[in-house]
């Protein structure tokens, strides 16, 4: 859920991250989350604990938490680096962490699971369900979920980047947010492009609360977290972010300068990028929600029928994009990144989380983190940038 591009870290950036990293330096080791659980083999762990440091290091990440799972294989789950620099906290795998657009996966899924109840058709027209939509009548739940709608993102709007920028701590609702894309005109005609926007997951977001007559948060939780146990994974009203979590930093403020976002209200995200959840909910999530666990077969297939992407290699599907034969979703908001996808073929998750989403070289963190890692563990199927979608 980027709001603007800023190209490579500058000089001072690095040279403030070098000083934290050696005034810290102990917290700066890794950390793993069941010291007696057994390790991957000593050369594989040493080397991911290599590249993992090294990447983040040269991003100007404070802090990762990165698990890794796969068949027959004992798991991989570290901290590196720092949660809070001020105050030299390490960074643990066992802390809270904002998802960004993960959030997207699980209001996707309450969607196809009304679907599954022939509550809403994926094919029905938005304007049957929410009214003032530009093109509603042309504009499907479908085309909505998998990012052809034409509909602006408002996100991209000036006005609401300085909103964002100068106003971090505002409340916002759902028809506030539509109303900076909808002041917009429509940038393609319904199915015919790809084009990755929080307002389509948004719309989404209110149509479930239509149907069920219920708030999303309540939805998000009966639907989908408490029957799949994920107890540390919800949608917050507001700013709240529950004990431990780790701060996050951002250098989306008005100058650019590198700022504290822990407390930054992500409601400008709502539906589409505001939930909160941690590593092992989300180790659990991933398979889930490649596999369908919670949707019928048919319907499932329809959310894996993905549309290629204008990055290589790179395609999205029903609320889920699919990378280079890994499944899942990226996920970004001031201060806090994420990455969370399962490979079918080796029955294999990773989960990245970082307290940061300065990009490095016109990069996510997360991106450089998931290559760097997969080009080790999965050289078949290297995650690459997908398209900037978070």
């Amino acid at each position: 859920m980027r709001i603007r591009i800023r190209r490579g870290l500058p000089r001072r950036t690095l040279r403030a991250v070098a000083t934290t990293v050696a005034a810290c330096l102990t917290a700066a080791l890794p950390v793993t989350a069941a010291p007696a659980a057994p390790r991957q083999p000593a050369d594989l762990a040493a080397r991911l604990d290599r590249v993992i440091q090294d990447t983040a290091t040269r991003a100007g990440v404070p802090g990762v938490i990165v698990g890794l799972w796969r068949q027959g294989q004992p798991r991989y789950v570290r901290a590196f680096g720092l949660a809070d620099k001020d105050a030299c906290t390490p960074m643990r795998p066992d802390l809270f962490m904002r998802i960004g657009s993960e959030t997207k996966t699980f209001t996707v899924t309450a969607l196809l699971q009304l679907v599954d109840r022939g509550a809403v058709g994926l094919d029905d027209p938005i304007a049957d369900y929410v009214p003032g939509v530009p093109d509603g009548r042309h504009i499907t739940l479908r085309q909505l979920a998998e990012m052809r709608s034409g509909l602006f993102p408002y996100s991209a709007d000036t006005g609401f980047q300085h909103l964002l920028q100068t106003e971090p701590h505002r409340q916002y609702t759902p028809g506030e947010l539509l109303a900076f894309a909808f002041a917009h005109p429509n940038r393609f005609a319904p199915g015919t492009q790809f084009d990755y926007s929080n307002t389509n997951t948004v719309l989404l977001g209110l149509v479930v609360e239509k149907v069920t007559h219920r708030a999303l948060r309540d939805d998000i939780r009966d639907m989908i977290t408490r029957p799949l146990g994920l107890d540390r994974t919800f949608l917050p009203r507001a700013a709240e972010f529950p004990s431990p979590h780790a701060h996050g930093y951002t250098d989306q403020t008005p100058t650019g300068a590198e700022a504290d976002a822990t407390d930054f209200n992500p409601s400008w995200g709502w539906a589409a990028g505001a939930m909160i959840s941690d590593l092992e909910d989300l180790h659990a999530w991933a398979a889930d929600v490649a596999t369908g666990r919670l949707l019928t077969p048919q319907t499932q297939a329809e959310r894996l029928a993905a549309v290629p992407t204008p990055a290589p290699g790179d395609a999205y599907g029903l609320g889920i994009d699919i990378n280079h034969g890994w499944i899942g979703h990226a996920g970004s908001l001031p201060g806090y990144q994420s990455l969370t996808i399962y490979l079918p073929a080796q029955r294999a998750t990773l989960v990245i989380l970082l307290n940061t989403d300065i990009r490095s070289n016109d990069e996510n963190p997360s991106t450089l983190l998931g290559r760097a890692i997969t080009q080790v563990v999965t050289p078949g199927n290297v995650y690459a940038d997908a398209s900037d979608q978070n």
